[in-house]
Order: structure tokens, then C-alpha cells, then sequence
């Protein structure tokens, strides 16, 4: 029999859902071993989401890139699915919290989790280099990988809406800028440009960076996992569904469906016909 299971009472209670990132008893809060008292009005909330994700403090250059990025991909208008959705609840009747997490619940793989395969994607490539690769030759052997057993998009790359997504050269300017202050290396922004002139001579034409591919670039520069960029990008997102839910709510509408009432859906299924056994 282990120690564990020999644990009974408080003692087992204690450790049922222990954890190194709050210590909370009355009048006590600390956040990885800060008092809260001591981090309210000195620490931005960027600041307080990578003390919490990595577990220490980052510096005042850091924060401001982390929160560059967060800032970049709060919004992007009700055609995105999460926001119709927020939108849609809200007109329900529900209250914000129900509309924001029906919104959230549809950010996965296809909508909201691209920044995820792209960072993965990159980290692919820079593996490589550090065993020896030149970035050029191993840019294209993770994208004859891609070609060779992947369907669709090389994740970072396109945009249904954009031809340029106005949201990237500013953000790789901007880390490019952080590069040459020493504050992050460079090197994610590196690879990413160089799939994009990859996939260019490829395709013949260029499909530019995406909002997707360039925060990537900037967590993967910030040191986040890839699996965490999906959870930065709902902490990002969550702010135009929380605007969106709230405009909604103030507005007459309800239950408001994804169109006009006067226009309804193409009906391709089997054409009328008579219940069986009635005249016809």
C-alpha cells in the first residue's frame, strides 16, 4: 500500500486537488508565491498570465509583446462563427457568461486552433536547424512532409478574407523590433518567412502570414508551448465575444437565427409526396 492510499481525512483532502499556482486561506492570496496584495497595480495583465502559465514573472519587455499579441486577434467581426454565436445567444435571452461560453466551445482545430498547428509547425523546422540544418533545407523537407501527407492549408498561411491580413506586417515589424533590442531572437520570424517564400516558389503566387501564423511567431519567440497558444488565443478572442455578447444584449432582438427571416435555407432532400396509404 503506498503512501497515498494510507493518507485519510484532511490530510487526503489536501492533496486531492493540489497545486503549485495558488496558496489561498482566509486573508492570504498568493500567486506562484506573491502575495496578490504585493502584484495589484504593479504587474499588467499580460504580465499576470505568463506569471501564471510559466511560473515567474516576465520582464516589462516581454509583457508588452505578449500583450501586442493578445491584443492583435481580439475581433473579427460576426462572420466568424464564435462571434455569431455569441451574438445568436445573446438574442436567447441568456446571460453573458452562457453566450460567451457557447462562442468559446466552437474555438478547436478549425476555427481558433491554427496558431496552435503553426507554432508546432515552426517548431518542427527549428528542431532541424539546431541538428544541423540550414533554414532553407529544412523549410523544405517539413514542407515536402506537409505535401507528401497533409491535405489543405500549410497552417500560418491565407486568409479567406484578406488578401493581406493588415494585421501581420505590423505584428513581425514589430517583433523584428523586439529581435533587435535582444528582448527574443528572432528566429521564429525567420522560419515563418521563410515558408511563406517557400510556398510562393511552390505555388507560383504568394500566400501570405496570417493572424494565426504571426502570433504564433510571437509566442514561439516568448518561449509559450504550442498548446498553449490555442489558450491564448481564446484569452485574446474572449474579448470581442464579451463586446459582441454585450452589444447584442442591449439590443430588442430575439432568438435571432444565422439569417433574415426572409431568407431561408436551399432544401435539397426528397421532393413531397403523399403519406402512404392516402389517396393520391
Amino acid at each position: 500500500m503506498s503512501g497515498t492510499e494510507k493518507k485519510t481525512g484532511r490530510e487526503r483532502g489536501e492533496e486531492w486537488w493540489r497545486t503549485g499556482l495558488i496558496e489561498m486561506r482566509p486573508g492570504v492570496i498568493r500567486l506562484r508565491g506573491y502575495e496578490i496584495q504585493d502584484l495589484i497595480g504593479r504587474v499588467s495583465f499580460p504580465a499576470m498570465i505568463w506569471l501564471m502559465l510559466r511560473g515567474e514573472l516576465p520582464s516589462e519587455q516581454q509583457a508588452e509583446l505578449l500583450g501586442i499579441a493578445l491584443g492583435a486577434a481580439v475581433d473579427h467581426g460576426p462572420q466568424a462563427p464564435s462571434i455569431a454565436i455569441a451574438r445568436m445567444a445573446a438574442t436567447c435571452g441568456v446571460g453573458i457568461n452562457n453566450a460567451m461560453a457557447s462562442a468559446i466551445n466552437v474555438l478547436g482545430d478549425v476555427h481558433g486552433g491554427a496558431g496552435e498547428q503553426a507554432l508546432t509547425f515552426y517548431g518542427d523546422i527549428a528542431a532541424a536547424v539546431d541538428q544541423g540544418a540550414t533554414l532553407a533545407d529544412a523549410v523544405s523537407a517539413r514542407l515536402d512532409r506537409f505535401f507528401a501527407e497533409e491535405k489543405g492549408y500549410v497552417p500560418g498561411l491565407g486568409h479567406r478574407f484578406h488578401p493581406i491580413d493588415p494585421r501581420v506586417p505590423r505584428l513581425i515589424e514589430l517583433t523584428r523590433n523586439f529581435a533587435a533590442r535582444g528582448i527574443v531572437s528572432g528566429r521564429f520570424a525567420d522560419i515563418a518567412e521563410a515558408i511563406e517564400a517557400e510556398v510562393a516558389t511552390r505555388k507560383g503566387k504568394t500566400i501570405p502570414l496570417n493572424i494565426d501564423g504571426a502570433t504564433a511567431v510571437i509566442y514561439g519567440e516568448l518561449g509559450f508551448p504550442p498548446a498553449l497558444t490555442r489558450g491564448l488565443f481564446v484569452l485574446s478572442r474572449s474579448v470581442g465575444i464579451l463586446a459582441h455578447a454585450w452589444e447584442q444584449s442591449q439590443e430588442a432582438d430575439r432568438n435571432k437565427g444565422p439569417l433574415p427571416r426572409e431568407w431561408l435555407w436551399a432544401y435539397t432532400g426528397t421532393p413531397v409526396r403523399p403519406f402512404p396509404g392516402d389517396s393520391e
